[in-house]
């Protein structure tokens, strides 16, 4: 089972605190379970950028040292003109 850790969040400004406030009310949670949606979703998001820019590396990584490589916008320009 995951262990359950605290984090204390200092010198927020006043605006993003309302705002914090705000959503939670909305969402009929407390402004704590509001930060820990938003800050797993930021999370998840962050996890699947990373996974696709690293998966571009490594494509890129398979390409052999000195080959130059073409532009896309030429390639789709020469199918187009086809």
């Amino acid at each position: 089972m995951t262990e359950m850790r605290d984090l204390i969040l200092r010198n927020l400004d006043e605006s993003t605190l309302a705002q914090l406030s705000d959503m939670a009310s909305v969402n009929q949670l407390s402004p704590e379970e509001q930060a820990t949606k938003l800050l797993v979703s930021a999370l998840a998001d962050y996890s699947r950028r990373k996974h696709l820019y690293d998966t571009a590396k490594r494509i890129a990584a398979m390409t052999p040292k000195g080959v130059v490589q073409t532009d896309s916008v030429e390639l789709l320009r020469e199918d187009r003109d086809r």
